[in-house]
């Protein structure tokens, strides 16, 4: 039962950006320190775990609810929280380092507990859970994700289709216009194609990117008739931080690595070595898996409490909060990685 719980790690972010929120000076940054300061120092010090799961641990960990009412929690926390953490900044007086702190803790958040358990949710198979997965993108301003990584990433991964795969040599600043723009525009692509495959025209109501843009500019409204112009600046500078923090996730996850084509003219299937893993424990526990990534696009729909590392997949050297932080400094994200990446571009002679 301990073990299971483990996940309650993750709302140390929740708990870390209430403290950003009550607390000036530095400590407005809170957040921020104890996801890529805190977090790294403890991965060093707390050694990696390889697990596997026997079948019938498999079966009983898919179907228990206490994994699923983990995530759930985090809209409630997650909203709650945004919504005091703008409030705040909104009629407060700080200091320009001070609102800074706030909004990139606040972005923490809506990157870890928002985005990342969307993420989760999305790959379910029920309503209720995707509909979840979509609410939690809302303030993100990121409600497209749900169509282009579910639809297109995982379907283009490691191939030059895919925005959110970064290319070797591709800093991550230049990953992050690429990736945003290449993804909008996908998810548009995307919607059309869906729609005209079942026959339905632009102005439908299984338009979901128009949906999205009616909630998402529904979402703005509402900040700037309770909070004014000020409340949704911060509103939109929190989004901006969140869906950054997620495409560094994107790039460090795929950086460099390539599916190559078959004799057919098509790309190969997915494999281990087409996504980079990273088995640090504490990230594990706080990204609810999602370090886990290979094993996660071998199947998306499997569940983040069953994922189990891939030996077979290149591995990140540090966790993802220590990667992230390099991947900002691209001279010496190159030249670890690189060295790295050379042991995994396999090019075998493929017939099929």
């Amino acid at each position: 039962m301990f073990r299971d719980l483990k996940y309650l790690v993750a709302y140390t972010i929740p708990l870390a950006t209430l403290a950003a929120i009550l607390l000036n000076g530095l400590f407005s940054y809170a957040a921020v320190i104890y996801a890529f300061i805190f977090i790294p120092i403890v991965e060093i010090l707390v050694a990696d775990r390889h697990t596997e799961y026997a079948n019938e641990e498999v079966n009983k960990r898919r179907v228990n609810p206490l994994f699923d009412w983990m995530l759930y929690g985090n809209l409630p926390i997650t909203f709650g929280l945004l919504a005091f953490g703008l409030w705040d900044l909104a009629v407060s007086q700080y200091a320009t380092y001070e609102i800074v702190g706030k909004i990139f803790s606040l972005g923490v958040l809506l990157g870890t507990n928002g985005i990342n358990v969307a993420h989760e949710l999305g790959h379910r198979t029920t309503t209720i859970e995707r509909t979840m997965a979509k609410i939690l993108l809302c303030p993100s301003l990121y409600m497209h994700f749900y169509i282009e990584h579910n639809f297109g990433h995982h379907k283009n991964v490691s191939t030059p289709e895919d925005p959110a795969t970064a290319k070797r040599n591709q800093s991550v600043y230049h990953f992050w216009v690429s990736s945003v723009v290449g993804q909008y525009r996908n998810s548009w692509k995307l919607q059309s194609q869906l729609l005209k495959n079942q026959g339905r025209s632009f102005f439908s109501l299984y338009n979901d990117m128009l949906f999205y843009l009616f909630f998402q500019t529904a979402y703005l409204i509402a900040v700037y008739v309770f909070l004014g112009t000020t409340g949704m600046l911060f509103a939109i500078a929190v989004a901006i931080v969140s869906f950054l923090l997620l495409e560094t996730i994107n790039y460090i996850e795929h950086y460099g690595l390539e599916r190559q084509k078959t004799a057919s003219g098509r790309y190969e299937r997915v494999q281990a070595h087409h996504s980079w893993n990273s088995n640090h424990i504490v990230g594990r526990m706080v990204l609810y898996e999602l370090t886990r990534h290979s094993d996660h696009h071998f199947r998306a729909n499997k569940k983040y409490q069953i994922l189990e590392n891939k030996p077979a997949s290149p591995q990140l050297p540090y966790g993802y909060p220590s990667s992230m932080v390099l991947s900002l400094l691209p001279p010496l994200w190159f030249r670890k990685m690189d060295a790295i990446l050379d042991q995994y571009q396999i090019k075998p002679e493929l017939s099929n």
